[in-house]
């Protein structure tokens, strides 16, 4: 078992920053890849970033160049830099960990959620 704790959200006017941190603990020798996602109110969640135990990483267009992901394999946390904030990016956002499961099927983790509120 995986389990995530994130902690960084708040309340930002547009333009501003913030970041976001989240810790594993429990079985973090098996975790591959790391990540947000977020979740706007009436709408799916959707992948904000990822980060692999190599440190490659993934972004949605949305947050290219405004977000930059990284990961402290040593604290077992992963961040999120989130600058130039809209209000487009107001939603909760979850810390994600995956680990190879049985067959190959990853198992997936979530953290409890961080609010992320921008005003314009």
């Amino acid at each position: 078992q995986v389990h995530l704790v994130e902690s960084g959200g708040g309340l930002v006017q547009a333009g501003g920053s913030l970041r976001l941190s989240c810790a594993a603990s429990g079985s973090i020798f098996s975790i591959d890849h790391m990540g947000w996602y977020r979740q706007a109110p009436g709408k799916q969640r959707e992948l904000v970033a990822t980060i692999a135990s190599g440190g490659s990483t993934n972004y949605a267009d949305s947050v290219k160049g405004r977000f930059t992901i990284s990961r402290d394999n040593a604290k077992n946390t992963v961040y999120l830099q989130m600058n130039s904030l809209k209000p487009e990016d107001t939603a909760v956002y979850y810390c994600n960990a995956d680990r190879p499961g049985v067959f190959g099927i990853a198992i997936n983790y979530w953290g409890q959620g961080t609010q992320v509120t921008v005003s314009s």
